[in-house]
């Protein structure tokens, strides 16, 4: 083969490579923000603004304090997205997605279950009086609202239990 064709070649591999990387990425960040519902498949729950993301180092502009605990454990990225309640009650639901099932274990764990009760979603849930907390695979994810509600906690194990099953291993 001659110097010619094998440049050739090798800008074609190159322009694959490109090519196939970025569809990955556009289906890794669609999959990211499809676990969020919709209106009308959570009731009682609105999604309020877009979805935010975060990757790598960029999660201490999103986390402040925490970010390094989360980064030494495996992070990968955080999604976000706002939601009401009962158009009354503010929440705000991050879907964590770490390098493996066990780096959203350390994470899980890391955290004090105080006053928690056990919640039936994904590999472990703790259900607080405002918030939720359940891993799944190398999901974690975590629903705060800043507001008591009548029915809340009942509410976001809903919420969670519509999003359990979008979440792939």
């Amino acid at each position: 083969m001659n110097t010619k064709a094998w440049r050739r070649t090798l800008l074609g591999a190159a322009m694959a490579g490109v090519l196939l990387l970025s569809a990955s990425c556009r289906k890794q960040a669609a999959s990211a923000t499809s676990v969020f519902p919709e209106a009308s498949e959570a009731a009682g729950w609105t999604k309020s603004g877009e979805t935010r993301a975060f990757a790598g180092d960029e999660l201490s502009s999103y986390i402040d304090g925490d970010a390094e605990k989360y980064l030494k454990a495996g992070f990968r990225s955080v999604s976000t997205a706002d939601y009401k309640f009962k158009e009354q009650t503010q929440a705000t639901v991050d879907v964590y997605t770490m390098t493996t099932a066990e780096a959203a274990k350390t994470i899980f764990e890391s955290e004090p279950a105080g006053n928690a009760q056990n919640a039936a979603l994904g590999d472990a849930a703790r259900l607080y009086s405002q918030s939720l907390v359940f891993r799944k695979g190398p999901y974690l994810v975590r629903i705060v609202a800043y507001q008591e509600s009548p029915g809340l906690p009942q509410a976001m194990v809903d919420l969670g239990h519509i999003m359990e099953p979008k979440l792939s291993r």
